[in-house]
């Protein structure tokens, strides 16, 4: 595009800018006729969005050569951006092949869990839910509370070499029972441990210190406060709260409000203040999960 300052209604500079908000005239060449002595008005132009000028008189040689440029330039910014876009693409394909590739696993290993007990695939579904609900509430960004959402799902893989008479008995457990139970924590974690996936690192993390407790009672390495990964912080509320809600063989469901004063209560003993505060600033939402009934909770993705 080739302007002048002085026109009738809109000026040069007017009508640059008018272009340049225009998103598919962002990168067209816009040359702007001056004379020399209009220097204040040059900069005031270049910084609307003039991309070159040709001085008064015209000359008609100048004219077409200064045009020539310009538009190999502007054909040469096309074609890098044309390759940086096929390039975006080509990596946009190659990291959902990979994500693809890590709900499989995932899939796998939960589809061995779910043959082990039949419980696990619900609460593997509503621990999910809940921590990436709770993820969201401590500010964590899109990306990272969908890699915590599928994480959270392998939080109880290391059962799967809990023995069925432990794992599926009606009433409480023996100590050396309870004690054989706790081990999946360090189990889960060998399961998914050595990984150069993200999610199975993180996933590894969090079966590993789910159980610890934020006063340091908690198992396997009875780690304390800040100590303890933010993943096991959370997935420890969202795992207590679905067990707390949900019917045991060895117990009956509690209440919703009653679980909510379970994990009020217990902040700063058993869980992380501020991962409580978190989970329980999305009290609507967990409600309306409740309400619609829980094999409705959204499945977990990685994408």
């Amino acid at each position: 595009m080739i302007t002048d300052y002085e026109m009738p209604d809109m000026n040069g500079i007017e009508f640059i800018c008018a272009v340049r908000s225009i998103p598919e005239l962002l990168n067209v060449p816009i040359v702007m006729v001056t004379s020399h002595d209009q220097r204040s008005l040059r900069r005031e132009a270049l910084e609307a969005g003039a991309t070159d000028f040709l001085p008064k008189p015209i000359d008609r040689d100048e004219v077409r050569a200064r045009v020539t440029n310009l538009l190999a330039l502007s054909q040469a910014h096309r074609a890098l951006r044309d390759q940086v876009a096929q390039l975006a693409r080509e990596v946009a394909t190659a990291v959902a092949l990979v994500e693809e590739r890590e709900r499989e696993i995932v899939s796998t290993l939960m589809c061995a869990a779910e043959n082990r007990d039949e419980d696990t695939g619900d609460h593997i579904a509503r621990v999910s839910a809940y921590t990436s609900l709770i993820a969201e509430a401590l500010g964590l960004d899109t990306a990272e509370c969908r890699l915590m959402e599928l994480a959270a799902t392998m939080h109880d893989v290391g059962k799967i070499a809990v023995p069925d008479a432990i794992l599926r008995k009606p009433g409480p457990l023996a100590p050396e029972e309870r004690r054989e139970m706790e081990r999946h924590a360090e189990r889960g974690y060998r399961i998914l441990g050595g990984s150069a996936s993200p999610v199975m690192r993180l996933a590894a993390e969090i079966a590993a210190s789910h159980h610890e407790r934020w006063d340091g009672t908690g198992y396997p390495h009875r780690l304390r406060g800040e100590a303890i990964p933010l993943s096991g912080r959370i997935v420890a509320v969202a795992d207590v709260f679905d067990a707390l809600t949900t019917e045991r063989p060895y117990k009956q469901a509690w209440s919703p409000k009653r679980a909510r004063t379970h994990m009020a209560e217990n902040a700063g003993a058993h869980f992380d203040p501020r991962v409580v505060e978190a989970f329980l600033s999305r009290w609507d939402q967990i409600e309306a999960f409740l309400e619609v009934g829980r094999q409705q909770l959204p499945v977990p993705h990685a994408a």
